[in-house]
């Protein structure tokens, strides 16, 4: 049953609480075929160690603990897949698979070629099914590997994602696409979306994307309960295309009115997703923007990335208590997917 719409208002300040669980990390290359080219896969786990680093720090972002050479805790964890979103990498959403983690779960993530750091291909990063593709596989991988395989409670495998990433968690709950939908959204925004001017100017094609592949259903039956965070490419969707959900479903929303990022509003100002699922419990935090779901930022990454005509990832709306926003999606989850 679809809960109340929740807009959350911060009014306290609070640090990123991330219980005494030591987290692990393993990273490693395996083979993707489907993009006939091999893809960086990461696994956070609970762990026993001595020695910890931190992983994904620089200079406008505080990085995440980990533990060197860590042993995985032993018993049966829930599996949660964690898909990054246009342009982003595993690292940067490593505050949030850490925060899984300190509630008991597994996190399999990966940076999905194509359209993560360093590897946006403009010609290729629509083709949005293989991203679903790439979590089906990186659970594979997960399932066969044999320090993993026997810790996974195979009844408890859920997904979640940020932005482009929320897409692809809700591919895998059976969630199809409308090829046309997010470019008839471009159109109708012009210069009014920053996003969709960038694809203008770099010559995005619609036509050119296959419409079948990109309107199919990449449902991976193992999920059984997804957490989209300001989901994309939900614009223009009919009640035909969300007929093969099963998976639970949670929406988070970052932002509320003009604090809203337009291109990833479920709510009926934005794409009205929401109105297709009625059984999705939906969340909406507010004041925050779009970025702050990206991670922890330092005292002077706004001005770094200012300084660099960067993304204003790091300018969150007045009164937005980042550490709190951080630790309440945490938080939405693990109720979400019944962790510890």
């Amino acid at each position: 049953m679809k809960l109340p719409l929740l807009t959350l208002v911060m009014t306290l300040s609070a640090g990123t609480e991330i219980a005494a669980q030591d987290v692990g990390l393993v990273e490693l290359t395996i083979a993707a075929p489907h993009h006939d080219q091999d893809m960086q896969m990461a696994v956070m786990f609970p762990a026993a160690g001595q020695r910890q680093t931190m992983f994904a720090e620089n200079a406008v972002f505080y990085g995440t603990a980990v533990v060197e050479n860590a042993k995985p805790v032993p018993g049966q964890h829930p599996v949660v897949l964690l898909s990054h979103g246009w342009g982003g990498n595993y690292a940067r959403m490593a505050w949030l698979s850490a925060g899984l983690v300190s509630h008991g779960a597994i996190v399999v993530a990966v940076n999905h070629p194509g359209s993560t750091t360093l590897d946006l291909d403009f010609d290729t990063a629509f083709n949005h099914w293989t991203r679903a593709q790439d979590m089906s596989a990186a659970l594979d991988h997960a399932l066969q590997d044999p320090v993993f395989a026997p810790l996974i409670d195979t009844s408890r495998i859920y997904a979640t994602g940020f932005s482009y990433g929320g897409w692809t968690a809700l591919s895998l709950a059976g969630v199809q696409g409308n090829r046309d939908g997010f470019f008839d959204y471009c159109e109708a925004a012009g210069a009014g979306s920053q996003f969709c001017a960038k694809l203008t100017a770099e010559g995005v094609d619609v036509t050119a994307i296959d419409q079948e592949k990109y309107e199919a259903s990449y449902k991976d039956p193992r999920v059984s309960a997804v957490a989209a965070i300001d989901p994309g490419l939900t614009w223009d969707l009919a009640r035909k295309d969300v007929r093969d959900v099963t998976a639970s479903l949670l929406l988070i929303g970052l932002g509320d009115g003009a604090g809203r990022l337009n291109a990833t509003d479920t709510s009926a100002l934005g794409s009205n997703f929401e109105a297709l699922v009625p059984q999705a419990s939906v969340m909406t935090i507010a004041p925050a923007m779009h970025f702050t779901a990206l991670g922890l930022c330092k005292p002077a990454g706004e001005a770094i990335l200012i300084e660099e005509q960067d993304d204003p990832v790091c300018t969150d709306p007045g009164g937005t208590d980042r550490a709190q926003v951080l630790d309440m999606i945490i938080d939405s989850l693990a109720a979400h997917f019944d962790l510890n």
